[in-house]
């Protein structure tokens, strides 16, 4: 079958509108906005647009049921996302595709976005029952103490265009693990995954109202209204720095819980000592995982003067052998990124590295035809101030600056305002410990270009942001604590 064809029998068009206690419908005016394909800037399909006024209602139905869905049964809760689990790895095919021709990456990369963003739903159906309290002795005798969890309450969640599912997981599943109602924007570039979720989660026997979806290109307006209804009691949003520190604003008035995972600018270490070959394995993983559209993707490559030259060719013969092409083709390795903007930035920082001094050692210029497609492409002697070392790339370029000492690799490493992920290949164990102490970053990843587990606490400090997604942590974030304290018997 065709795409439209495919598309169809994936999300019906009923399914691609407001999603307001339980009911599909369209948004007030028929209002739609385009989904488009990346790889060629075609329309895909359009989806209800909806407005702030949608988003209250939607609100409305998040308030209805939050009391009875936190009285539900914790090992209720639990089998709902098992079930969502299951169904996730049933369609992993289906789920994939339609995540690549929105987003663009390749269907085995979307594929492992699948494994890795449902297992948040498995993770959090084994902690929905493991919420728990304590009693114990006043110190002093004479009392008892007794503490409470209880969910926080209806939920605001704005999740990204470059994880359609994981970052939709992610928040979706403590949240219903700890029995809290949300109101979920997905991205407007990426819609679509997220709502043939919710459709999965209907299936996997998730009530009406607990989970409402509003699409919307008037994304300032909706949080506005949602952020200041003061029946919303937390925030959750994914995305750039800039966004986050307007939602914390938004968040004062009504003094509602936050969690921000925000930009990153992350180091990639290598030191004289490295396995070259697993560093630039480990290299490999960490730039151009999802074409290098990642807040934890690697950003400055940081690499001893003594090895730099050798890292540097192993690199860029492993990046200028990737295949570029439309994600869903077989034997494509980078997709295109997700709009023309994009192209134009990742192309506009390259440009600047070289004038500053860079060379370019393979890629580096856009090609011509449809679609926004940049080459994979590593630069060297990028000077340390250059824009490309300073700002988030969000592409599939790799910048090698070079170091001499462990001291300045540690003071270039946290030279910047991010603190999200980094990552340090050594063999020497001192060295590991003492690096890894250092860094001003909430993860760090030791001879692996890869930190994301879902057994894992995510997230970053500085501008990176705050509070933790997945891990035991996670679920804290959606938790009050009651304490009630109790006469002697």
């Amino acid at each position: 079958m065709d795409t439209s064809e495919r598309l169809d029998s994936l999300l019906a068009p009923e399914h691609r509108n407001l999603l307001i206690g339980g009911v599909w419908r369209e948004a007030e005016d028929a209002r739609r906005f385009d989904v488009l394909d990346p790889a060629d800037g075609s329309v895909l399909t359009t989806v209800a647009d909806g407005s702030a006024a949608e988003g209250i209602e939607a609100l409305d139905a998040a308030v209805a049921v939050q009391a009875e869905w936190a009285a539900t049964a914790p090992r209720e809760r639990g089998e709902i996302l098992r079930r969502a689990w299951q169904l996730l790895q049933d369609r992993a095919d289906d789920v994939a595709w339609l995540m690549s021709l929105e987003m663009g990456k390749p269907v085995a990369e979307a594929r492992g976005e699948v494994a890795y963003g449902s297992e948040f739903f498995r993770w959090y159906a084994e902690e929905a029952v493991r919420i728990h309290g304590r009693w114990m002795q006043a110190p002093a005798g004479g009392s008892r103490l007794l503490t409470i969890r209880k969910p926080v309450g209806p939920c605001f969640f704005v999740t990204p265009w470059n994880f359609p599912l994981a970052m939709g997981t992610r928040k979706i599943g403590p949240a219903v693990a700890a029995g809290c109602t949300m109101v979920l924007k997905p991205a407007a570039q990426t819609p679509l995954t997220m709502l043939l979720l919710a459709t999965i989660l209907a299936e996997a026997g998730l009530p009406d109202g607990v989970l409402n979806i509003v699409p919307t290109t008037g994304a300032s307006e909706l949080s506005q209204a949602l952020q200041g209804d003061d029946r919303l009691r937390k925030v959750s949003f994914t995305g750039s720095t800039g966004v986050g520190r307007v939602l914390v604003r938004q968040s004062a008035d009504q003094l509602q819980r936050v969690s921000m995972e925000l930009g990153g600018n992350a180091p990639f270490l290598v030191f004289a000592d490295a396995d070259l070959e697993a560093a630039v394995d480990g290299a490999m993983i960490a730039k151009m995982r999802n074409m290098g559209e990642a807040c934890t993707s690697a950003n400055r490559f940081l690499v001893h003067v003594d090895v730099a030259e050798e890292f540097g060719r192993r690199l860029a013969q492993r990046m200028g052998a990737l295949t570029v092409g439309r994600g869903q083709d077989d034997g494509v390795d980078v997709g295109p990124l997700i709009d023309d903007k994009a192209v134009e930035s990742v192309g506009q920082l390259v440009t600047d590295a070289v004038h500053d001094g860079a060379t370019v050692l393979v890629g580096g210029t856009t090609p011509d035809g449809p679609g926004y497609f940049y080459p994979p492409t590593v630069l060297v002697d990028v000077p340390a101030g250059s824009a490309i070392n300073t700002e988030e790339i969000f592409g599939p370029v790799a910048p090698i600056t070079t170091f001499t000492t462990d001291a300045e690799a540690i003071a270039a490493a946290n030279d910047t305002e991010y603190g999200l992920a980094s990552y340090v290949f050594t063999r020497d164990l001192d060295r590991t410990l003492r690096v890894a102490e250092a860094l001003e970053f909430g993860m760090v990843g030791v001879n692996t270009g890869l930190v994301s587990n879902p057994a894992a606490p995510f997230g970053g400090m500085k501008a990176s942001g705050f509070g933790r997604e997945g891990g035991f942590e996670g679920i804290e974030e959606y938790l009050e604590t009651t304490y009630v304290a109790l006469p002697a018997p």
